[in-house]
């Protein structure tokens, strides 16, 4: 599925009329490793997490490097008591991209889509729909064409 994952997140992205630029550079093992090949810092890098809320529930919550859910800021913000993270063929299902290259650009069902406050303002990258492809575009635009959800639902990552 992921062979057409990356033309399928290219041609939403040219279909949602924002400014972008794709990136295409070989595996990476880490948050600066990725920020690195995408000129970028890691804060800007966003992970794109999928949630589920309920059966057949789910939702896109755009995180940034260096940064990780806050489950309960999550959860209050939704208004529900419980959320989880789907295992990877689920999230495969239900997106139509394999955990690394999950994008709301292009994925096989729309599901509603949470950004953390703190990416606007500034370019970001994206992922692209598969391993080592990802997009750069105004953080701003991603939220607006995407519809997204913007609140405060992070907290700095643990560095233990």
């Amino acid at each position: 599925m992921t062979g057409n994952g990356a033309e399928r997140a290219a041609r939403a992205l040219a279909d949602s009329g924002i400014e972008h630029a794709i990136t295409r550079h070989g595996p990476v093992r880490s948050l600066e490793e990725a920020a690195a090949a995408r000129g970028l810092e890691p804060r800007d890098v966003l992970k794109t997490l999928v949630v589920r809320r309920g059966a057949d529930d789910y939702l896109f919550v755009l995180v940034p490097g260096g940064r990780e859910i806050s489950w309960p800021k999550l959860r209050a913000h939704l208004g529900v008591n419980r959320l989880s993270m789907p295992d990877a063929e689920t999230a495969r299902d239900v997106t139509g991209y394999v955990r690394g290259t999950i994008t709301p650009f292009g994925s096989t069902h729309p599901w509603p889509v949470v950004a953390d406050s703190s990416i606007l303002g500034r370019p970001v990258s994206i992922g692209g729909g598969d391993h080592g492809v990802a997009a750069t575009a105004q953080a701003d635009d991603i939220v607006r064409v995407l519809q997204a959800d913007v609140a405060d639902v992070t907290d700095p990552a643990d560095s233990a």
